[in-house]
This record gives structure tokens, sequence and C-alpha cells, in this order.
């Protein structure tokens, strides 16, 4: 299976980058192609410029932006890991998706009917968060982010999304919790791999 994985963060030191390597020796270790697009190390520009917006719609995109897609054209299943800052995206992320979920590609309108058109994908989202899940849900910013990030890009879209982990009070991890985490995201993937 064609696994891609869509990293954001800038510290190599960083809990999400503990669990990038969780899921990559996992699926490493399971024999799956495996691509990862770390957007700070390619040094991704997330500015979505005057020349995207015009881009995209004339279907002229900079090199940078092909070339993720291709990579999205080519995987089975994505998965994104990211870290929650002012309870949303990071700007990288978020400019990512600006850029290249553009018109055409990632969605488009038929008769005025919203189509997602990376149907067939499958997504897991991995966010890590400073609250408790509890704060979350007593301020109701769990649902926010379901129908901001889950409805209104990755289902809009088209991806299925298999499971979204939040790990919460990440600022805070003690080395148990980290062990549950990764124990997690290894069950998660070795079951995907069985139901394929």
């Amino acid at each position: 299976m064609r696994h891609l994985i869509i990293y954001v963060h800038p510290n190599e030191n960083s809990l999400n980058h503990t669990l990038l390597n969780t899921v990559v020796e996992t699926l490493h270790s399971q024999n799956q192609e495996t691509v990862v697009r770390d957007l700070y190390k390619i040094g991704f520009n997330p500015v979505f410029s005057l020349q995207d917006m015009q881009g995209q719609f004339q279907g002229k995109l900079s090199d940078d932006v092909k070339t993720e897609q291709e990579h999205i054209s080519w995987a089975e299943q994505i998965t994104f890991i990211y870290p929650i800052w002012w309870t949303g995206l990071p700007a990288m992320m978020k400019g990512y998706i600006d850029r290249v979920f553009s018109y055409g590609f990632a969605y488009r309108y038929d008769q005025g009917i919203q189509k997602g058109l990376l149907k067939g994908k499958k997504t897991v989202i991995i966010n890590t968060h400073g609250k408790s899940h509890e704060e979350y849900e007593k301020t109701g910013m769990d649902k926010a982010l379901t129908l901001t990030s889950d409805n209104g890009i990755f289902i809009y879209s088209g991806l299925e999304i298999i499971r979204h982990l939040f790990f919460d009070k990440a600022d805070k991890a003690s080395p148990e919790n980290l062990e549950i985490w990764k124990g997690q995201i290894k069950n998660l993937y070795s079951e995907q791999v069985l139901n394929y």
C-alpha cells in the first residue's frame, strides 16, 4: 500500500516528530511503501499568493504545488501529523491546504454542486494539543475542530477519515502516556494493513 505522510513541526526533537517516527517505523516493519513530506524540512512556501489564486483557475500551478499534488495522487492513504496551535492548523499546514488542495484537484463544482475529488483515498489525522480533552469538550472546541478540519477540509475534498487521534496535554506528556500513544498508533496501522 502507498502511504503518504504530511508532517508539520519545526522541531526534530518534538513529540510530533516522535509520533512521526512511530508511524514510519510501523509502516516500514510491514513493508509498506512510504513517502514523508516534512514541510519544514523541504522548505514548503505556505503563502497563498495572487499568482497561486489566478493560476488555480487557469490550470497553471507552480512546480512546488505540482510536486505535492503528484505525491497525493500517488498515495492510497494519507496521514497528516501536526500540532493544534491556537485551536487550529499551524500556518504551514493551513498554507499547504490553501495551495495544494486547489480547485480542480481536491474539489470542484458541477452545476453549483461541490464535489470532492480525492475520493478513494483514506486518511488518518494525528494531532497534539496542550489542553485536556475535558477542557476541549467543555468549551466545544472538540466539535469545532471536527467541523473545521475533518468536515471543512478533509471530507470536503473526498477523503475518507479512518481515524482522527487527538493526544492531549502534549506539553506535559509523561513517558507512560507517550508509550500508550505510540501503542495506539502501532495498533491503528497494523489494523489498517490487515483490512486491505
